[in-house]
């Protein structure tokens, strides 16, 4: 038998403690979990990698699941990101909306209480682009703008475009 830890219990089955309920949930009540997260999709022991069998509908169900006016506004970024790169898969990275193009996470959203953000999924992307991004607030990974004012789309190309160009090495 293996030592318990924080991600195994005694008997050496996975514990689900990294998932929000009220109590760590251990390997026989994993049909309860995906129960309890309708928006996370299909169940996996790895909740917070991207899932192929996962589509615009989670996306949906994301938008859905936010008040106005930041539904309104990440829908404009979705449609602008689709128009942008029509062939990237839509799904769920980090619980959070995401695209894929040929295998790698370009892009991703996420709302918060006080503003929304833009998800390059790389460190790198943002600090390239000092310049356009100036006027609004960022870390690393992520461009935060206001919740009722969608990012211009040349700015999204632009981001894309940086992003994609570190996938082909050049």
């Amino acid at each position: 038998m293996s030592q318990p830890s924080r991600y195994r219990d005694a008997s050496g089955r996975g514990r689900l403690s990294c998932l929000p309920f009220s109590r760590p949930l251990t390997g026989g009540d994993e049909d309860e979990a995906v129960k309890r997260l309708p928006l996370m999709g299909k169940f996996s022991r790895h909740r917070h990698r991207y899932d192929a069998g996962m589509s615009a509908n989670e996306i949906d169900a994301y938008l859905d699941a936010l008040e106005e006016p930041k539904r309104t506004t990440l829908a404009l970024l979705r449609d602008t990101i689709m128009a942008i790169v029509p062939d990237a898969e839509q799904g769920i990275s980090y619980g959070m909306p995401a695209f894929k193009l040929q295998g790698r996470t370009i892009a991703g959203f996420a709302a918060f209480k006080n503003h929304l953000s833009y998800l390059p999924h790389s460190g790198s992307v943002i600090p390239q682009l000092a310049k356009e991004t100036e006027g609004y607030a960022s870390t690393k990974g992520s461009l935060h703008f206001p919740i009722d004012k969608p990012l211009p789309k040349t700015l999204v190309r632009k981001l894309l475009t940086v992003r994609m160009e570190e996938g082909s090495g050049g």
